[in-house]
């Protein structure tokens, strides 16, 4: 069912493939013009098609480099020189990025694409597509797309600036970043009335109400990072609208792990929202689009394990600071990493054949081509056991085998390519719950007589972990550790719980000015309205 849904959100994306953005203040291009123009609700919906294509760009390679590569949830070391990428990967975990990082360059360019199609055709349907309900739900939708981007922007540059109307290609000036909250949440507010309550295939992929509700609770819940004010009661009573709705609820044990699975899709009871994935579809617009979990992921020893249809490059490994959290033996949660020594489905051990050398590059025996079979073995620590300047752990079987390994969006063996199935979901019914919790145990009103510890127990029941005895706000973290691994919300808890100034790794940086990226030189120099991040 999910792949033909897909194929044909797909389908009706095609108006996209030739948008041009790369700052906020600068044209949008497409074939979706007024003398070109689409003529019934099908096509007015298609014509929407393109928003959603930007949507998906970078947000699983460049976004959860940058969301995931800063905190202690994972690292990408050099491997002899491989994916060493100009420091681009050591800057984010030494927090030594610059205003010319390429990740975060990349990540202004894509969402203010989104931002920048969403205006463009917003301008159109607006002034052309029939009044009615359809149009009111089609242009409420789009607003939440931009909403999300924004949201997004605000959450990783801070001060940003705002442009809603196509066509204005004027310097624009970024606001402070409580202007921004409040911008986007009226933005919010405004497009909830025409927002659909419906949740099935019919509005998988497309923002719903609880979206719009997921959204606020998460900027609720963050505010008074972002505008110095605490709205914890105003997070709850945005979770209780998801929660008291009665569409969604956590899937048990047995099929947690196939939330993440290359064949999820509408029928997971816990997708608020998601962003599809098809393999087979075209990515030559805007950016990657492409879920590439797996090649980053896999160990190359376990291509015939998981029948992948390519090499994996095994670069992207946790770090021992993150996985202790995984500490309950019955929580199935501990199912989505590799840890150790590795065995196929029927027992049988995975076995590689190397060279000592290969083995061991500071092998110093009389023998080093000598052939050596090992089996496979993940192990916790990485060690920049090559050089550390370079953040190099090595190009040999252990620096490729170094740190456990994430597998949460499983190996698509279905693949033809390096892209996955995969379908990412954003926001969760965990997260509702899990939100309203802290909000309670940071002082918000309880309501509907929850407390934060059975809201935190019926997430960790589901999960067949064994029922907290009480509650603190380091446990809700933790359990947020376990629950949201690789799903890019990390860092945005890390800095609310107070612990992105921490060490870890190699990193020792304490400065409260890395809490949000710098605006990249490029916007700068294109937008000279711009003022810089403090500390850059």
């Amino acid at each position: 069912m999910k792949r033909s849904y897909i194929k044909s959100i797909f389908s009706a994306m095609v108006l996209g493939t030739l948008f041009s953005c790369h700052e906020l203040n600068v044209p949008v291009t497409s074939e979706l013009t007024p003398d070109v123009f689409p003529s019934d609700d099908a096509q007015f919906i298609s014509a929407a098609g393109p928003a959603y294509v930007a949507l998906r760009g970078n947000i699983s390679v460049e976004f959860f480099h940058l969301q995931t590569l800063s905190t202690d949830e994972a690292i990408f070391p050099a491997k002899g020189g491989n994916w060493f990428n100009g420091a681009e990967f050591k800057d984010l975990h030494y927090h030594t990025w610059t205003k010319d990082h390429g990740t975060v360059t990349g990540n202004w360019v894509w969402l203010s694409t989104i931002i920048g199609t969403v205006n463009q055709s917003l301008s159109i349907l607006e002034s052309n597509m029939p009044e009615g309900a359809s149009k009111s739900q089609t242009l409420s939708e789009l607003k939440m797309v931009r909403a999300l981007a924004y949201f997004w922007m605000m959450d990783s540059y801070g001060n940003i600036p705002i442009i809603t109307t196509y066509g204005d290609y004027s310097p624009h000036p970024n606001v402070p970043r409580a202007e921004v909250f409040a911008f986007i949440e009226s933005e919010i507010n405004a497009a909830l009335p025409g927002l659909s309550e419906t949740v099935d295939i019919t509005t998988y992929g497309r923002p719903t109400k609880y979206l719009a509700y997921a959204l606020l609770a998460k900027m609720y819940l963050n505010a008074e990072i972002y505008t110095g004010t605490n709205r914890n009661s105003d997070c709850i009573a945005a979770c209780d609208q998801i929660i008291s709705s009665g569409k969604f609820s956590l899937e048990p044990a047995a099929t947690y792990l196939q939330m993440f699975y290359p064949n999820n899709g509408p029928q997971m009871k816990e997708f608020i929202f998601s962003i599809p994935f098809d393999a087979t579809a075209a990515n030559s617009f805007p950016f990657r689009a492409t879920n590439l979990h797996s090649r980053y992921d896999i160990p190359r020893g376990l291509v015939g394990k998981y029948k992948m249809p390519f090499t994996p490059d095994a670069a992207v490994s946790t770090l021992p600071e993150f996985y202790k959290h995984f500490n309950d033996a019955n929580d199935v949660r501990n199912k989505e990493w590799l840890t150790g020594l590795q065995y196929y489905n029927d027992g049988s051990p995975v076995m590689v054949t190397t060279t000592k050398k290969g083995y061991d590059q500071f092998y110093a025996g009389s023998d080093p081509s000598a052939p050596y079979t090992y089996q496979v073995n993940i192990t916790p620590e990485v060690s920049l056991r090559q050089d550390v300047t370079s953040f190099d752990v090595g190009n040999d079987e252990l620096a490729w085998n170094m740190g456990y390994r994430n597998i949460k969006f499983y190996p698509d063996a279905g693949s033809l390519n390096r892209n996955q199935n995969n379908d990412v979901p954003i926001f969760r019914y965990a997260d509702a719950l899990l939100m309203k919790a802290e909000a309670i145990q940071r002082g918000g009103t309880a309501t509907g007589g929850a407390s934060a510890l059975a809201l935190v127990n019926s997430v960790r029941t589901a999960r067949s972990a064994a029922a907290f005895t009480n509650v603190t706000l380091e446990n809700i973290y933790e359990e947020r550790v376990r629950e949201f691994a690789s799903e890019m919300w990390h860092r945005n808890d890390m800095i609310r719980f107070g612990k992105y100034e921490g060490k870890w790794g190699y990193k020792t940086d304490s400065d409260v000015n890395k809490r949000i990226f710098p605006i990249p030189n490029s916007a700068l120099l294109l937008n000279p309205a711009l003022v810089q991040n403090p500390g850059y």
